[in-house]
């Protein structure tokens, strides 16, 4: 289980229906960001350039919803508690440092449904009605607890600023049922904030985006926005079947997004469940994305994010483009700003030990320069196993790298060939003879004899294994460990990745399996 310092463990094998307590691994290099408030333009096949800051002004449609409730929620931990750690940061597979661990709050500030926004409201008998009250009186180290009930979206929080050893909580009340926020154009809206902790909350049926986090327009600025965790949230039924995103970051820096779910956000191939603009060391893990047939993608990072890793993740029909890394964004919206050099939509993405059900293209290289699928699970994609794309291209004011120097390595492709079109899309102003693919298993489980991509790759492969059956445990529990005697156990490259661990938070031996998982007894 999750060695977090704040609440009991997540289990977030729960969210996909499974018994046991699922492990979430992390070996990052930097901390993580996030943010709101982007731009970029679109084909309506992922995000699009509003650039707004209260996330107003998106496309509209007929976006069907379903009933609220806890369909799809994690198990809700309690957090922002006291706790018995000493603050050293955890280490290994299956566990994750931030600046959160060891932190206890020092104040509170209540939240109810009852309450009034009153002067000096927030004592327990005197709630104040809305979080934005409560965070105008926050200072480090203070949690606002927001009691169980439906509340109003449309909030917005600008300048909130906790401190390393002493960060700021919004979210549920320990013991409680999470908060419903319902309705309006956003949630709420974070605009420039420094060791935030947002956590144990719902967000249904905001028009727009679920919730918006943002530099306030200072994109030069990484100090604006930074060190922010999102953890144990539900986000589901956004938009109005256009270019809504449940998690809009933009702009943000050093940030974690840990034991949420995501779904129904946006339609028309357009929105995504975390959508970012310019966000810089991140790690997204241990969350699941589901029923988002009509969604742009699950993850997309554009607009100059570098430095983010996707991790443990479970995608079940989650987007068009499960994860698009890179994409199309407006110039004005890039953080840092575009500049005389050489610019990329991403770079150094890193897509590890992830499960992938489904989608049209569970990647996509779009303008990313040096990014990476390492270890992940692919079952039975829509059309193609990855494209490689270029969206953004070279003006005379300002150059862009091509997608280039990517890596496929690792991984795990249970597929059927008579539903891929080509294994590996190649667009033009791109790349490809500088991509990487080693060490996968391709498994075509209709026509096992022509599971070899061959030809179908942009470069020849290396360590490949084909037509070799996976021996999943259980593949429509979505328990897809495979055994010692499988083809995939002991037949991958040794990556930096692999040290971080498998899906569910175990070891990789050595040499490592094939897959999102490492192998049973």
């Amino acid at each position: 289980m999750i060695t977090s310092a704040n609440g009991p463990a997540v289990d977030y094998r729960m969210m996909w229906g499974r018994t046991t307590t699922t492990m979430l691994c992390m070996l990052l290099s930097a901390c993580p960001g996030g943010t709101s408030s982007d731009g970029s333009t679109t084909d309506g096949t992922h995000g699009t350039a509003d650039g707004t800051a209260d996330g107003s002004g998106n496309e509209t449609g007929d976006g069907t919803m379903s009933g609220p409730g806890t369909e799809g929620t994690t198990a809700m931990a309690d957090s922002s508690g006291g706790s018995d750690d000493t603050g050293e940061p955890p280490v290994g597979c299956g566990v994750f440092p931030t600046f959160e661990d060891g932190a206890v709050p020092t104040s509170e500030l209540h939240v109810a449904t009852d309450g009034a926004d009153t002067a000096g409201c927030g004592a327990p008998d005197a709630p104040c009605a809305s979080v934005g009250m409560a965070a105008g009186q926050a200072g480090p180290g203070t949690a606002i607890r927001i009691h169980e009930g439906i509340y109003a979206g449309d909030e917005f929080i600008g300048n909130l600023a906790g401190q390393t050893d002493a960060p700021i909580w919004i979210g549920g009340a320990p013991g409680e049922a999470p908060p419903r926020f319902e309705g309006g154009s956003v949630a709420f809206q974070l605009s420039g904030a420094r060791y935030v902790v947002i956590h144990d909350l719902e967000v249904w049926l905001a028009t727009a985006n679920g919730i918006n986090v943002d530099d306030n327009g200072q994109y030069d600025d990484p100090e604006v926005t930074r060190h922010l965790v999102f953890r144990n949230l539900s986000i589901h039924d956004i938009g109005q079947g256009g270019n809504n995103d449940c998690l809009k970051l933009s702009g943000v820096d050093d940030f974690w997004v840990t034991g949420s779910s995501f779904s129904r956000c946006g339609g028309g191939t357009a929105g995504s469940g975390i959508d970012m603009v310019g966000c810089h060391h991140g790690l997204i893990a241990g969350n699941t994305f589901f029923d988002m047939p009509d969604s742009g993608n699950a993850i997309q990072a554009k607009g100059g994010s570098d430095d983010v890793e996707i991790r443990a993740n479970r995608f079940d029909d989650a987007g068009n483009r499960t994860i698009n890394m890179g994409g199309s964004t407006g110039f004005e919206f890039f953080r840092p700003s575009l500049t005389a050099g050489e610019n990329y939509e991403a770079r150094d993405i890193r897509v590890v030990a992830n499960l992938m059900r489904g989608s049209d293209a569970p990647l996509a290289f779009v303008g990313c320069v040096e990014c990476s699928a390492v270890h992940n699970t692919i079952v039975d994609p829509g059309n193609w196993v990855m494209r490689i794309l270029q969206e953004t291209t070279s003006t005379p004011e300002y150059a862009f790298a091509p997608a280039r120097d990517g890596r496929f390595v690792n991984n795990l492709v249970y597929y059927a060939r008579g539903n891929l079109s080509t294994t590996v899309n190649v667009g033009a102003d791109t790349a490809p003879e500088t991509f990487e693919f080693a060490n996968n298993l391709w498994y075509a489980h209709d026509a096992p004899g022509s599971s070899d991509p061959g030809a179908e790759l942009p470069v020849p492969e290396t360590g490949g294994v084909y037509g070799e059956d996976p021996m999943f445990a259980e593949l429509a529990a979505d328990d897809l460990d495979v055994p010692l005697s499988s083809p995939a156990a002991g037949a991958g490259r040794d990556e930096a990745a692999s040290a971080g661990g498998d899906i569910e938070g175990e070891c990789y031996p050595m040499p490592p399996t094939i897959g999102a998982w490492a192998e049973g007894e």
